[in-house]
């Protein structure tokens, strides 16, 4: 059966949730149509790519989902590239807050999703969920462990796993204090993941 590492963060900004990891975790594994493993990471650069990475090397998955939060977003987001580039006036939670720092000194300029992007994009759609393909996954955490897991892939000569990243917006109770900002329910959040998952697996056996 098919190996599915997911992943999503922990809460940051001050926030009590992060709901790339809060949907994750309401993922049913009984009727998804793989092995599922989810991995909650820290919001802090090395870190978060190092854990990422030995866990990839620990359980050899078939596909990589990796998911985090873009509050002010307005739609599942799958993401199409990653850019060798660390750069944030934000600090991670440890309190680093890189400047122009290339994430790998050997690595090219970018890395492409290898998730089949614009399919997944319609299957939401289709699915009247909110959703867009997005050509910046930023500078922050969410690029710097996309781009590190797909030079990982790269370098390791696994081009037959499918990876890439996907970002969710707010939660509906992270905005109750600020009605302007779009949010998505939780169980509509987790939806879109199964969608994301199912149509992934698909393309594998196709």
């Amino acid at each position: 059966m098919i190996k599915l590492l997911i992943t999503g963060f922990q809460p940051f900004g001050g926030e009590t949730i992060n709901p790339s990891f809060e949907a994750i975790k309401k993922l049913d594994p009984r009727v998804l149509p793989c092995e599922l493993y989810s991995l909650e990471l820290p919001v802090v650069y090395y870190e978060s790519s190092k854990i990422l990475i030995e866990k990839i090397k620990d359980l050899e998955p078939d596909i990589i989902l990796m998911v985090g939060q873009a509050g002010g977003r307005k739609a599942i987001s799958i993401e199409r590239i990653a850019i060798n580039l660390d750069d944030s006036l934000i600090p991670d939670a440890k309190g680093v807050s890189p400047m122009d720092d290339p994430i790998s000194v050997f690595g090219p300029p970018a890395y492409f999703s290898t998730l089949p992007v614009k399919h997944l994009c319609q299957s939401l759609k289709d699915k009247h969920i909110p959703a867009e393909l997005s050509y910046t996954a930023g500078t922050y955490i969410c690029n710097h462990i996309f781009y590190s897991v797909m030079h990982e892939l790269d370098v390791t000569k696994k081009t037959n796993v499918k990876a890439g990243f996907i970002h969710v917006p707010y939660e509906t109770s992270q905005v109750h204090h600020k009605p302007h900002l779009f949010s998505l329910e939780l169980e509509v959040i987790k939806e879109a993941l199964e969608v994301i998952i199912i149509e992934t697996i698909h393309s594998l056996t196709v």
